[in-house]
């Protein structure tokens, strides 16, 4: 009889061990659907504190370089979220610290906004370089 239930147990464990499987390859849907829904509804209430030197836009959505910037820390979050232990701690020192002293800094993306005033940004000049300059890349 044992031997008739054989085939049976190894389908099943089979089943399971697919069953596992799938539940690795699925990938984590993330909290947040926008940019903006992470800047908004989670970093900056978090990050509440008297501006003081720091400057700040609040249309920092105007401004590629913070947009940018806030893009890699929300992806960062994203990841980083589900490491257990120190995920969290290992996105704030590598990644939320380094960006924020940039983007808040007195010659960051903000530097010439206040809260309430939002200035443009001006982009660095550049000149094209002569043909040739440059070898192929890719």
């Amino acid at each position: 009889m044992a031997e008739d239930m054989r085939p049976a147990d190894d389908a099943v464990l089979a089943e399971e061990e697919q069953d596992v499987a799938a539940e690795h390859d699925e990938k984590p849907q993330p909290v947040f659907r926008k940019l903006e829904e992470f800047v908004v509804h989670r970093l900056l209430p978090m990050y509440c504190r008297p501006l003081g030197d720091y400057r700040w836009c609040a249309q920092w959505w105007k401004h590629s370089e913070a947009v940018s910037r806030f893009h890699a820390l929300w992806h960062a979050w994203e990841v980083l979220r589900y490491e257990p232990g120190t995920g969290m701690a290992v996105w704030y020192r590598d990644h939320l610290d380094p960006h924020l002293e940039v983007l808040l800094s007195s010659k960051g993306p903000f530097s010439a906004c206040s809260p309430e005033h939002h200035q443009d940004p001006v982009p660095l000049p550049s000149v094209p370089a002569p043909e040739g300059w440059f070898e192929d890349e890719w």
